[in-house]
């Protein structure tokens, strides 16, 4: 148990005091929520996955038995958009984005995944693999009529060579789809797990099939709250029937040791629609795993 209550933890992520921008993990907050298509919101996303944090930071990870805060960790704040303009908001993102190590950005709607991809293409120099937690494949050419919308990342990730298809795997899809848009992710050699698929398999082989795609090369992990049942992240955008149970996450994450992950998201939690700071919590979560699973592991 830390010596300071939960209550008075400082607000940024787990209470980090360093906001050193050359520290081996930067966590980063990016408000970006005018691309999304159906309930605006993850605007709030940052500040709530920050106050949710606090509930994080008295004791050890009890599975990998880490302090994530032992970490060389930072939290820098949240980057800069132009409000109102996808494409600049994009470019000032992948702007900030650039000369910064290990990032661990919290949002925002999806659509910041691209910007980021951009950035770390530019640092690691060649397309990343990719393991994404989602109700949605994320791969629509548009979003009625708008190019850079949060339904269109992934799309844009490919066509751009950000991300080897090759190398990604979706987990926890369900949503209604084009057939022409599964079929095109599909067909560029995308591996999807749909959230029936996790259910049936169950975690430790749906792990065994991540590791098998994801391979020895370094990768990108994006987790989209709206991969969860509604009933356990109720604060999203675009809920939808039959998700993941928060229990199922964490056991696959936690066997994913030793993927060379070089950075990561965690998108789409619209506060407003939280109910007790379930969803904000769940999101925190995933990035305190994520952070104790790198440092059981080894990461860049």
């Amino acid at each position: 148990m830390g010596q300071t209550p939960t209550f008075a933890v400082p607000p940024s992520f787990l209470g980090v005091r360093s906001t050193d921008r050359t520290a081996r993990f930067v966590v980063a907050g990016i408000p970006l929520d005018i691309g999304v298509t159906n309930r605006t919101g993850t605007r709030g996303g940052p500040a709530a996955v920050r106050a949710a944090s606090r509930m994080l930071t008295d004791g050890d990870h009890p599975h990998f038995w880490i302090d994530p805060l032992a970490l060389d960790l930072a939290d820098i704040g949240d980057f800069e958009i132009s409000l109102g303009d996808i494409e600049k908001s994009l470019s000032l993102i992948e702007a900030q984005a650039a000369g910064l190590g290990h990032l661990l950005a919290i949002g925002g709607e999806h659509g910041i995944s691209l910007a980021l991809l951009r950035a770390l293409k530019a640092r690691v120099g060649a397309p990343v693999g990719m393991v994404h937690f989602d109700a949605h494949v994320d791969t629509w050419p548009d979003n009625f009529g708008q190019v850079y919308g949060h339904g269109s990342p992934f799309y844009h990730a490919i066509e751009e060579g950000l991300v080897d298809p090759a190398r990604t795997i979706q987990i926890g899809i369900r949503s209604p789809v084009q057939k022409e848009v599964w079929d095109w992710t599909v067909g560029k050699g995308v591996t999807i797990l749909t959230a029936q698929d996790v259910h049936e398999q169950g975690p430790a082989a749906v792990a065994d099939r991540v590791r098998a795609v994801v391979g020895a090369g370094p990768a990108y992990f994006t987790f989209d709250v709206d991969s969860l049942d509604p009933g356990f992240a109720p604060g999203t955008g675009t809920p939808e029937f039959g998700g993941l149970h928060p229990w199922q996450v964490q056991a696959i994450m936690r066997r994913l040791g030793g993927l060379d992950f070089v950075g990561m998201d965690v998108v789409e939690v619209s506060p407003a629609y939280d109910v007790s700071e379930i969803t904000a919590l769940a999101a925190a979560t995933v990035v305190w795993d994520y952070l104790a699973l790198l440092a059981s592991g080894g990461s860049r």
